[in-house]
This record gives structure tokens, sequence and C-alpha cells, in this order.
């Protein structure tokens, strides 16, 4: 077979590349940038919750405050995520630049007052619509619109959690089930690591988790050594991961269809959840459940929260279902915010839970429960197991030598098929039935 070279092929492919970097440069720099901001913002509101914990009691009011700035100033705005996702898989109207500083002042009042709520719907949301302001300035095709929209929210999920690559993957893995545009991965890690450089050069850190767990190498030929009893211990834990997905999405979607069907005034339903929440705390004694939940205040101080759930005795056997409920309510009842992080600690609180009673390291279970329970509700795997590498694998080689990533896999993607086809994302669409479909084409050379 004769040696052939088509130069005009790598010459378009060369200029694929050179185009999307120029576009997802300013865009990686604006929507870093609006992370770090949001990030600092959030932080500070945060501290000014806990100093002041009376402010939790004017959670209603804000819920009206909030309500009426979407009623009055959201219009199509107030669809989030699922706007985004739906222009997307159908460009149209747009997603409109008043997206990006609504909720991020949407989300601050959430937190301000004491929700239960996250930040990676805030991020992502900055993202699409600061995509979309700059697909619309450069007229691109609805085609180049898809990706750029993908890439906007590559680059807010990657900065606000400090993994550009898991950014990358989420946005081309959550469109749809069972099929991942590759056209679009290229512009969207240059998107999600530019993103996140950029909100790590304005002094914004993440949080970072250690799992001290390490199994030791039985074989100086094998690369992984696996204990296959453990192996077995998280399937099993798999299966609560997947379930505890499905619970928290459809109790979400339910305590929203509840409040959209018996309370026609939509500015009032936030303050009605804001109601539930306050009944909620004094229901436990304690407000453990309120806010991010990533760390205590102050620092050691007995609360439980992501990073008390690695530690044995760092959680209880319900911290689990009462942030989970605690966010379904406040999410549901239409605060703003994001479901990733209180996912992360409903995870990893069961992931205490289930150590302990299946006799297994309490920290591995955390750390595999914080991404699985994310994969079965976002129906994101691959993601969620390149997340389990980017969050707790850096510095610590010898937890990947111990079969981490194998169990994170397992955990992810048996997490993943148990919760069957519920989600977070009611846009999110399913082509698994279509496996023959072909991939979207590279560009044309001609």
């Amino acid at each position: 077979m004769p040696f052939r070279w088509d130069y005009r092929q790598h010459v378009t492919l060369a200029w694929f590349v050179l185009k999307w970097l120029a576009i997802c440069l300013p865009l990686g720099i604006v929507v870093g940038s609006s992370v770090a901001i949001f990030l600092w913002s959030l932080n500070v509101v945060t501290l000014t919750q806990w100093a002041n914990p009376w402010l939790l009691y004017l959670l209603p009011l804000a819920g009206i405050g909030s309500g009426l700035m979407y009623h009055y100033l959201g219009r199509e705005a107030e669809g989030g995520n699922n706007l985004i996702m739906e222009q997307i898989h159908e460009p149209g109207g747009g997603v409109p630049l008043r997206m990006a500083p609504l909720v991020l002042i949407g989300t601050l009042i959430t937190h301000l007052f004491g929700g239960s709520a996250g930040r990676e719907g805030t991020a992502v949301q900055m993202g699409g619509s600061l995509a979309g302001g700059i697909g619309r300035l450069l007229r691109l095709t609805p085609d180049e619109t898809r990706i750029l929209l993908s890439a906007g929210v590559a680059a807010g999920f990657g900065a606000v959690f400090g993994t550009p690559l898991t950014g990358a993957i989420f946005a081309v893995e959550v469109i749809a089930i069972g099929r991942m545009s590759y056209k679009a991965i290229i512009p969207c890690l240059m998107a999600s690591v530019i993103g996140d450089q950029v909100n790590t050069a304005w002094g914004i850190g993440h949080t970072h988790y250690h799992i001290a767990f390490a199994t030791e190498i039985t074989s100086s030929l094998t690369a992984v050594s696996l204990d296959w009893a453990l192996t077995g211990k998280v399937a099993i834990a798999a299966i609560f991961f997947g379930l505890a997905s499905v619970l928290f999405a459809q109790l979400t979607h339910g305590v929203s269809w509840t409040a959209k069907t018996y309370i026609p005034i939509p500015w009032l339903r936030p303050a009605v959840g804001g109601c539930v929440v306050i009944a909620l705390v004094w229901l436990i004694g304690h407000r453990d459940y309120l806010g991010l939940g990533v760390s205590s205040h102050p620092p050691d101080a007995g609360m439980i929260c992501i990073e008390s759930c690695f530690r044995s005795g760092g959680a209880d056997w319900l911290s689990w279902w009462w942030k989970l409920l605690f966010t379904a309510v406040t999410v549901g009842s239409g605060f703003k915010g994001g479901e990733v992080t209180p996912l992360f600690f409903i995870g990893a609180a069961l992931g205490n839970v289930l150590g302990v009673a299946l006799g297994a390291p309490v920290d591995l279970m955390a750390g595999l429960g914080f991404v699985a329970v994310f994969a079965g509700a976002t129906n994101t795997p691959l993601a969620c197991t390149i997340m389990a590498i980017e969050l707790f694998g850096p510095g610590h080689g010898e937890l990947l030598s111990s079969g981490f990533v194998v169990y994170a896999a397992v955990a992810c993607f048996l997490s993943y098929f148990l919760s069957g086809s519920s989600s977070i994302y009611h846009a999110q669409k399913r082509d698994e039935e279509e496996p023959k479909r072909e991939q979207e084409p590279m560009p044309e050379t001609d």
C-alpha cells in the first residue's frame, strides 16, 4: 500500500485547533476571573453567616427577594443549567448574558442566609452565559455555538473545583447519556485548563482532601495491587451510592413539582422552602447541614462536614440523609446554587457509614462515595472517575498504586448504571438506544 499524506487534512485540523485556542483563551480568562470573584464572595458570605447565625431566620425573606429578582429580571435565565443543555442540543434563542450576574447574586443570597446548596451550578451557568455572549459577538454558526457553550461549561466546572480535566470530560459527557462529542473535547480542554489557571492566578485555592488508605504492592511486576474482598465491598457500597443519587434527584424534582403545583406565586416558593429549612434546623438541633458543608467553623469544632467524613466517627448514621433533605428543600423550592457540592457531602457521609458497616477503610469509602453519588446523579461516570484522580491522587502515588483508580471506577460506573434514567438535569438526553449512531465528523479537509 503506497504511503499517502494528505497535508490539507492536517492544515485544516491545525486551523481548527488554532481557531478554538483564539476563542477559548479570552473565554477561559473571563470565566476563570468570574469564578474567582464568585469563590471569593462565597467565602465572605459563608464566614458572615457563621459569624451571624441569626441570619438564618431571614432566609424566607431572602427567598422572596431572590424569587422577585428572577421573576422580574430572569425570564428564560430561570432555566439555568437545563437551558444551557437545551441550547447545546438545539441552538435557538441563546443563553442570556444576564444569567451570569443573576445566578451569582442568587447563590450568594442562598449561602448568606443559610440555605443548603452548592456552587457548581453557579460556575457552569456563568460559563455558559459568558460563552453565549461571546458566541453572539463573533456571530458563530449553530455548530460552533454548541462547541462554545460546552467550552463555557467546562471552564466554569474546571475552575470552581480545580479539576480541569474533569471539567472538559464533564462538559461533553453530561449533555447526552451514551454519546460524547469528541469534536468539542479539544475546545473544552483548552477552556477548562485556562479557566482553572486563571482562577488559581487570582490566588483562589481549593480544599485538599487526603485519603491515607493504601495497600501493599504484592508484586514488583504489577503496577496495581487489588484487594478482591475490598473490591466486592466497593461494589456493594456502589449500590447504595446509586440509590442515594436516585433519591436525591427524585426528591429534589418532587419538591419542585409540589411547590409549583401548590404555590402558584413563584417568588413565594423559596420563602416557604426557607421556613422548612428553619424547621429542620429546630428539629435536629444543630446547623451542620446548612451552606456548602465543606469544612467546619471554627476548625475542628466537631461539626459534621465533608472533611470530617474522611475520619472515623466524622459522620452520624443519618448525616447523608439530612444533607440530602436540606438540599432538596433548598434547591427544589427555588433557591439558587448548585447540587454537586451537597452531593459530595451526601456521598462522603454515606461512604463513612458504609465503611464502618462493611469493615472497609472509612477514608477510602468516603472518597468513593464523594464521587460515586455525583456520578449517579449526573450520569457522568467517566468524569467522576477522573475527578477522583485529580482530587485525591496528586502527591499520593502510593494511593494510585493501591488500586484506588480501579475502586473509583467500580464505584462510579456501578452507581451510574444502578441509578437508571434518573438525573438532576431534566434536559439531559439519553442516546444509549442508538449505539450505532455515528460520531460528529471532524472539520472537512476541502
